[in-house]
């Protein structure tokens, strides 16, 4: 089965103000190096999604520090880069059709916020018919929300994904 790699929205916005902090963020991007070193050992091709703010005044918009790809992140000329503007990485952005035209049959999700960009990529995906998709506890994160603290924002979509919307690994093996 032909796989992808989908690395979701690690930039530098999550590493730069303490109130924006990922959960055990510098964990995370450990973690996902760890992902794809393994995703290139197998030859699986690796795709960071880049969110891109439509103002050019946001902190998030191109070509500001901010905006970056996390510094840390294990980024080769070889990777897929895709800018959205969206919480769904699909729409209106080429992700799908690089998927199809490259025989993609599995993914392999990582990256932030889990209940935004995540969470609405994955279950795009499934809408999409991308069945039999991964992810690996450790390798994606968020900060804490009016309701909810980080911790429990993972622990719940962890449980609501698992066998529904793809399965969710413990240990980071590919």
């Amino acid at each position: 089965m032909k796989q992808a790699l989908i690395v979701i929205d690690m930039q530098e916005i999550f590493f730069n103000y303490p109130q924006n902090h990922l959960l055990h963020n510098e964990q995370v991007v450990e973690h996902i190096n760890e992902l794809i070193k393994q995703a290139r050992d197998k030859q699986i091709q690796i795709i960071f999604i880049q969110h891109t703010s439509q103002d050019d005044q946001h902190l998030m918009s191109e070509g500001k520090e901010d905006w970056k790809l996390h510094k840390n992140l294990l980024i080769s000329s070889d990777d897929k880069i895709i800018q959205k503007s969206k919480f769904d990485s699909f729409y209106q952005t080429e992700l799908l059709d690089y998927l199809k035209s490259n025989k993609m049959e599995q993914l392999i999700f990582a990256g932030a916020q889990t209940e935004f960009c995540l969470d609405t990529t994955i279950r795009a995906a499934l809408s999409l018919g991308y069945q039999h998709n991964l992810l690996f506890k450790g390798t994606h994160s968020t900060i804490n929300g009016a309701a909810l603290q980080a911790g429990d924002i993972i622990n719940h979509h962890e449980a609501t994904w698992n066998n529904r919307f793809l399965t969710v690994m413990d240990e980071i093996k590919l």
